[in-house]
């Protein structure tokens, strides 16, 4: 399977998505700026995101200065990297493919974080250097929740594409009061214009899951997350993982656009070890920031 890096377009060296800027290599997995061999005998994460990469940028340049950092799109998934999506035994697939990652860019301790069906990939992967997991809204420990709402806004999206049916999907997806930005309306568009939709990921194997507790696992997820909110992940994560559940107040399943900052405050919480059970030893706002 290939490794996939993502891959933007570049100019002069440097390449925009949005109000961000970075340095990358075009032809390689993109590096962030920070990433430096002196730093990479401390943990760093690594992030995917799934189903817009461009959404991993506001917390990626948030812990920009604490950690090095690579940003990667999963193969057969939409977005910068390979076409090819894995058939049969999918899940270990993935986290095959996430080990080979790891292996080509992280010599050292690495944290992982990953969203919805990259959380299912971070769960599926087990490798010695690998110290812990925050995973955000994940997939891969319960089916997500599928409502008559999210249905009656999906079906026309996929029929006949448009940017007001993608925000209207889209906002299923936001929390209470929330409404999507411009650029992931234009890339949901997009997506349902040019790929082929795929199953909801189902549960990982209890074996898998088991293995996964090897580290420490950070789960969190919105308040308002539409397919897994507190009440229907807080039982599977604390009889897979024996973590609770941390919940962002106000979020829904797009906590990573939301809250930005909450994620980086998980982050910074596992490497410190500020962490008990799964939960910071402080309750979460979403005004908390990093010291």
């Amino acid at each position: 399977m290939s490794r996939g890096g993502a891959r933007i377009g570049s100019h002069g060296g440097r390449c925009r998505t949005g109000p961000w800027h970075w340095p990358h290599a075009p032809d390689g997995p993109m590096s962030m700026p920070w990433e430096s061999m002196s730093a990479r005998s401390r943990p760093h994460p690594v992030w995917w995101w799934f189903p817009a990469p461009t959404s991993t940028l506001p917390p990626a340049c948030r812990w920009s200065p604490r950690w090095p950092s690579y940003v990667v799109d999963v193969p057969g998934q939409p977005g910068l990297s390979a076409a090819d999506r894995p058939g049969h035994h999918r899940s270990a697939r993935y986290g095959q493919w996430l080990q080979e990652v790891l292996d080509e860019i992280s010599p050292g301790p690495t944290v992982v974080v990953g969203h919805s069906l990259s959380g299912a990939i971070a769960l599926a992967c087990d490798v010695p250097r690998l110290t812990g997991r925050v995973l955000v809204s994940p997939a891969g420990l319960t089916r997500l929740k599928v409502t008559g709402r999210v249905l009656a806004a999906t079906l026309p999206w996929l029929a006949r594409p448009t940017e007001a049916r993608s925000a209207t999907l889209l906002r299923q997806m936001h929390g209470s009061g929330r409404y999507p930005s411009a650029e992931p309306v234009t890339w949901m568009t997009l997506l349902a214009r040019s790929c082929r939709s795929g199953l909801a990921p189902a549960p990982l194997p209890e074996g898998t899951l088991a293995r996964s507790r090897r580290v420490t696992n950070v789960v969190a997820t919105g308040e308002h997350d539409v397919f897994l909110p507190p009440s229907r992940l807080a039982a599977p994560a604390f009889r897979h993982l024996g973590v609770a559940v941390t919940t962002v107040p106000g979020a829904g399943h797009l906590v990573v656009e939301e809250h930005p900052e909450t994620i980086v405050t998980l982050v910074a919480a596992l490497m410190s070890g500020n962490m008990a059970d799964g939960l910071l030893r402080r309750p979460l706002t979403t005004t908390s920031r990093l010291g």
